[in-house]
């Protein structure tokens, strides 16, 4: 094997795929994927991406079609990645998120893309109508109370916001936000949306733009794609629109919201709180939130529960032998 590209164990006898593994593995997954293919990983080989990419071009005369294993974040599938990884065929991420992926150039080379599918999308509305909850009714302040023992001396804790009956306009209505939707029905909550086009399969009433949805709305729940078209589409006008009494929940990617913009108006008492599992610059995240009661961050965990690790794990073998065995991908992405 070329120098800079390490199989975490020896490819199984008889193994004719190769899987360049760009992201850590769990257990699980690590060993299925070991059991099936010779699997190149970069975080084993400790070299840079485009060594590890060149290296792995060189592995053999001539490397079988070859599938890629990636999550978000710093690694992006572009034209230079894939001019890098020329004999690349088809793309596996780990993400619900495609924003690190050039869908559009994908297409163009014939490299097919699967994608999470709706593996996440319970898990994450459920963390969204968590983070809405702790907001409203200061759950996470209220147990810092208790456990500074401030209780019985400074009495009662601040009364919090009731979530029945609250306005709440949801950014993108997916898969993930039609199923937040769904659980703020069931507590009474009044659902609204802006999305790209409105959506036929549903009587929730449409906003065709973002600041309008915040004028009408109590709560704004993020639960879009990152693209040129919704980065900061949560901007200081949209969170003004929101109003002093205004919440919002991000459980998309921070590039959604102009975190500039959001500090600002938590701090001027534009909006009453944000309940926040992503960030513009992760695990990176702005020190000015961490003084702010009305504020509950989570570290981008939204998508993960046991549960669904083990199935978006399963889903992702299941796309990658349908990928090497020429069947199609069970959740493919085509670009928009």
């Amino acid at each position: 094997m070329a120098s800079g590209v390490t199989a975490a164990t020896a490819p199984p006898s008889g193994a004719k795929h190769s899987v360049l593994l760009l992201r850590r593995a769990n257990d699980y997954l690590a060993t299925a994927l070991r059991a099936r293919y010779r699997v190149l990983s970069f975080y084993d080989s400790g070299a840079p991406l485009p060594a590890f990419l060149a290296a792995s071009a060189a592995a053999e005369p001539e490397p079988p079609r070859a599938a890629l294993v990636v999550g978000g974040g710093a690694i992006r599938v572009d034209t230079a990645f894939l001019d890098a990884a020329p004999y690349l065929r088809c793309v596996v991420t780990t993400s619900a998120g495609l924003d690190h992926i050039d869908l559009a150039e994908c297409a163009r080379r014939s490299v097919l893309v699967a994608g999470a599918g709706e593996v996440f999308s319970t898990d994450v509305a459920d963390h969204a109508v968590g983070l809405l909850i702790d907001v409203l009714r200061k759950v996470s302040e209220a147990d810092r109370y208790v456990r500074r023992g401030l209780w019985p001396v400074q009495g009662d804790y601040p009364l919090g916001s009731k979530l029945g009956g609250k306005r709440v306009g949801i950014i993108g209505l997916g898969s993930i936000g039609s199923s937040i939707a769904r659980r703020l029905e069931a507590f009474g909550c009044v659902i609204q949306y802006h999305s790209r086009r409105p959506k036929d399969t549903v009587s929730f009433r449409y906003f065709p733009d973002a600041i309008s949805l915040a004028t009408e709305s109590d709560v704004l729940i993020v639960a879009c794609a990152l693209n040129a078209q919704t980065r900061h589409i949560v901007n200081m006008e949209v969170l003004e629109a929101l109003g002093e009494d205004g919440v919002v929940v991000n459980i998309a990617r921070g590039g959604n919201i102009d975190e500039a913009a959001l500090i600002r108006a938590l701090k001027g008492g534009e909006i009453a709180g944000a309940g926040l599992d992503v960030f513009e610059k992760e695990p990176e995240v702005p020190t000015e939130f961490f003084s702010m009661d009305n504020v509950v961050l989570t570290a981008h965990e939204a998508v993960f529960t046991t549960e669904s690790r083990s199935d978006l794990s399963d889903l992702m073998i299941g796309n990658l032998e349908a990928f090497f065995y020429s069947k199609p991908l069970l959740t493919p992405v085509l670009p928009k």
